[in-house]
């Protein structure tokens, strides 16, 4: 249950679209269909998914992503310690994972993946859209590892940075300025340059952290 509510609000499973077949996911997830129907129901009664009978029926994503917020940051609250620590996790992981990327020799099929990430983000209509492409994103290049961990890792990360950057204004220099730098990490990553592709998502890190220390407090 923890692992689909978290794809849905980070927008893998998007608003409206239908979960995998019962046999594939419980697969994915290594757990029995007995096992899923059980976490199907529960996200069913959250709302996050509902069911549908019938031609094109099937388990139908509900969750609508949130919009960033506006006005006054809220109070954190007794996750606050964990989330900021997130933000030394994350600088960790995820030039890491930038770095073994670009060491691998992608197939065609691994670049189209980032491509489309990349575009999907750089094209977000609207605030909340562009927080789950941003989020879909990262969670790309993690896949491009081929590491279980690494995704794992980076999901975990990645969930926690959605709430705290929905818990903040949106601001477009902002946005701008992190479309630049996912447009040179995919670049680095596809041109094989390892040390750039570290280098520049070591920044994108550092530019968001600053960011949400500063008006997280």
């Amino acid at each position: 249950m923890e692992q689909l509510g978290t794809a849905i609000r980070l927008g893998v499973y998007a608003h409206g679209s239908s979960l995998p077949p019962e046999r594939e996911l419980a697969e994915r997830l290594d757990v029995s269909r007995a096992t899923l129907r059980e976490a199907i129901a529960a996200l069913r009664a959250a709302h996050l998914v509902e069911t549908r009978r019938g031609r094109g029926g099937g388990t139908i994503v509900s969750h609508r992503p949130s919009a960033p917020a506006h006005g006054t940051p809220p109070d954190l609250g007794p996750r606050r310690a964990h989330l900021l620590d997130t933000l030394v996790f994350r600088r960790v992981v995820e030039p890491g994972g930038c770095h073994i990327a670009a060491g691998r020799r992608l197939s065609e099929t691994q670049r189209r993946l980032l491509d489309d990430a990349h575009d999907a983000v750089a094209n977000a209509p609207d605030p909340a859209t562009h927080r789950q492409a941003d989020s879909r994103f990262h969670l790309a290049i993690a896949m491009v590892t081929e590491s279980a961990q690494v995704l794992q890792a980076v999901t975990a990360v990645q969930a926690d940075l959605h709430d705290m950057l929905n818990a903040i204004p949106v601001l477009e220099v902002n946005i701008e300025h992190s479309n630049k730098q996912h447009r040179s990490i995919v670049d680095a990553i596809a041109g094989g340059d390892a040390t750039k592709a570290r280098r520049v998502m070591e920044s994108h890190c550092d530019d968001t952290a600053a960011l949400l220390r500063g008006l997280l407090g």
